[in-house]
């Protein structure tokens, strides 16, 4: 498949087979057509005969080209399943463009300080599980670093001391960046208000812009209550203090925050007797 598309970026080679997908064409015709000299046009049909992408037979003193559709329909269907990946309803790219969109709105509206203070956010979801095992993954570190993230990010640091003035540091970064080679995705730092085991956990936190600066702060508070065999996780944001570079990170609160608590569901879902290992930090 390098070969192929490697024959095929050249636009004259590219030109060539264009031509001999309407007809079989000896050296000299091809080369008038396409503007260009024999020897040139020669050594290109070479390069797409090695590639597979043409056969030649010598008849009299002409040697005539002709086109080899299999591998052209080979990479059409390569070509196709990637588009069909990249554009599969809900993945990536979906929400890439979602957050397109939330940006560019977003970006209108920050025309300065305070722009976004006020606006709230809430989700709810019932969780796989009784309270206390989801109180174990909303405060322990061990546990948060396996769903606190959208889709395709890593928890790359991450301290959370469940108690009232308790410091919080979530840093996270792209999942395949293993060894440090990207900048950091996002983060933040804040403080725990207040912490009540199985039923609510509020706390302030604040993505830092690349100055260091805070970008805005989100008041976040957790209700959690026994629905049946599971619980229901009431989760509210409140935003102050915003700024005008905090566009970009509002943007992503609804799609990002979703995405996260989807891994949660799953992570209790998978394992819902899990204890976990209680955080140091």
């Amino acid at each position: 498949m390098d070969a192929l598309l490697t024959a095929l970026a050249d636009p004259a080679r590219w030109r060539l087979v264009s031509l001999l997908a309407e007809r079989p064409r000896p050296v000299g015709v091809l080369a008038r057509l396409a503007g260009a000299r024999q020897p040139q046009t020669t050594k290109h049909l070479q390069a797409l005969e090695r590639a597979g992408l043409v056969v030649s037979q010598r008849t009299g003193q002409r040697r005539i080209y002709a086109l080899q559709p299999g591998p052209l329909r080979e990479l059409a269907a390569v070509l196709d399943r990637l588009a069909d990946t990249a554009d599969q309803a809900g993945g990536p790219r979906e929400t890439y463009d979602r957050y397109g969109l939330s940006l560019h709105s977003e970006r209108l509206a920050a025309e300065e300080a305070g722009w976004a203070d006020g606006r709230s956010f809430g989700f709810l979801r019932t969780l796989p599980g009784r309270p206390e095992p989801v109180w174990r993954h909303l405060t322990e570190a061990s546990l948060l670093a396996r769903w606190w993230t959208p889709d395709g990010l890593r928890v790359s640091e991450l301290v959370f001391e469940a108690r009232p003035g308790g410091r919080i540091v979530h840093e996270y970064r792209d999942a395949e960046d293993i060894d440090g080679s990207d900048p950091v995705a996002g983060r933040a730092e804040g403080v725990v208000e207040d912490v009540r085991p199985g039923e609510r956990l509020a706390y302030r936190l604040s993505p830092l812009l690349p100055d260091g600066g805070l970008a805005f702060t989100s008041h976040i508070d957790i209700g959690l209550r026994p629905a049946g065999t599971g619980t229901d996780l009431d989760v509210r944001w409140r935003i102050t203090d915003s700024t005008v570079a905090s566009a970009d990170f509002i943007a992503g609160i609804e799609i990002g925050f979703g995405q996260s608590l989807d891994k949660l569901t799953a992570a209790l879902a998978a394992d819902p007797h899990d204890t976990g290992t209680r955080s140091t930090q």
